[in-house]
């Protein structure tokens, strides 16, 4: 009998049989040490890149020497996106105050709002596994849906869905849409208002015509849904683009913005890939509605990481991902040890090693009548 014969023939965990409550606890100083652990490398190696832009060096040393710096952005840069990501479930500190105001200055780092983002990963944590509702990543088609496009648009969205993707999509992510995003809802907020203003306003009261909604939201982007995710959007960019003409006076126009492009590119990259290979992979749970659990979702829908502990430590241990989703409240500081706790109730969960994430990007299809993920034949 096939291991995953075996795992779906095992009896049905139910979340009290998990030891979660000694784990949830919050510590304001682990968390504290956290900040200042990931902060101030990632200022210090800015330091350290000035001062080999400084040297008299040929560009071709300056190349090789700014190799590690490159490198170690990259990896301090997911840390930062990963505590943040804490911070957007409330897990990091005692309290949700703290958790906001540490998650918005984490957010800048990466320069994207970080309620908006929280909000829309909140909506995946509690549909995950059920692919009707939730897409995956990278929204992946059911078979029905590709089935009928054409063969242009099949290919099309295969190569969209290519691991090579990554990167641009990584470059995107970061970098251009909380961007356009931005541009996007105020020139329809504007439009709107203005459409409103003239064509209605004796049959509403002004209160109305500043309500932010999805008709002004841009069809890519997660923001816009009210005027708090809207004030953060507006307050991330104008800090962050303060922030990089600063950075683009101190270092060179053209050396800060491509060289902070490459960082938050592989950054993203390696975080759009973790998340993918955490939640589409051979027999991940891919439940319809109807059959759809939310425990199940969580132990049998999201995949753990078996990976070197240093990468570990970079990405805030989200590698223990079944304990995660089984209660997001779990500080990224106990989330090893409540694993460890409970591996005796995983042996129906997934287990990945990096050699496996490759195979992972052929589960792009949902087949949603026999309700699994299913490679492109």
């Amino acid at each position: 009998m096939l291991i995953s014969e075996k795992k779906r023939n095992m009896p049905r965990v139910n979340r009290g049989e998990f030891l979660i409550k000694p784990f949830l606890k919050r510590n304001n100083f682990r968390a504290s040490f956290q900040i200042i652990s990931t902060i101030f490398p990632i200022i210090s190696i800015w330091l350290i890149i000035y001062h080999i832009t400084n040297q008299p060096f040929s560009l071709l040393i300056k190349g090789f020497l700014l190799i590690p710096s490159i490198v170690l952005l990259t990896l301090f840069s997911s840390r930062t996106f990963s505590l943040m990501h804490d911070c957007g479930h409330n897990s990091l500190f005692t309290t949700r105050k703290l958790n906001r105001f540490f998650g918005f200055l984490l957010g800048l780092v990466n320069g994207i709002p970080q309620k908006s983002w929280s909000i829309d990963h909140a909506f995946h944590h509690r549909n995950n596994g059920n692919w009707e509702i939730y897409k995956g990543p990278v929204d992946v088609l059911s078979l029905e849906d590709y089935e009928s496009l054409t063969k242009r648009e099949q290919i099309f969205y295969k190569v969209s869905r290519n691991w090579m993707m990554l990167f641009p999509g990584g470059f995107f992510y970061l970098v251009l849409k909380p961007r356009l995003g931005l541009v996007i809802i105020i020139f329809n907020l504007i439009k709107d208002i203005s459409k409103e203003t003239f064509i209605k306003i004796k049959n509403r009261q002004i209160s109305q015509l500043l309500i932010i909604n999805s008709r002004v939201k841009p069809p890519f982007s997660d923001y816009g849904d009210n005027f708090g995710e809207l004030s953060e959007l507006i307050t991330n960019n104008i800090v962050v683009i303060i922030g990089w003409i600063f950075m683009c006076k101190w270092l060179g126009l053209v050396f800060f913005l491509s060289f902070y492009s490459i960082v938050l590119t592989l950054s993203a990259a390696i975080l759009v890939c973790v998340f993918f290979v955490q939640h589409n992979y051979e027999n991940a749970y891919a439940k319809n509605t109807k059959n759809w659990d939310l425990i199940d979702g969580a132990i049998l829908g999201s995949s753990n990481l078996d990976i070197p502990n240093w990468l570990n430590w970079f990405l805030a241990d989200i590698s223990f991902h079944s304990i995660h989703h089984l209660s997001e409240r779990i500080p990224n500081y106990n989330l090893r040890a409540c694993h460890k706790a409970n591996i005796h109730l995983l042996q129906q969960s997934k287990f990945l090693k990096l050699r496996d994430f490759y195979n992972c990007f052929k589960y792009i299809i949902w087949d949603n009548k026999n309700e699994k993920l299913i490679p492109i034949s």
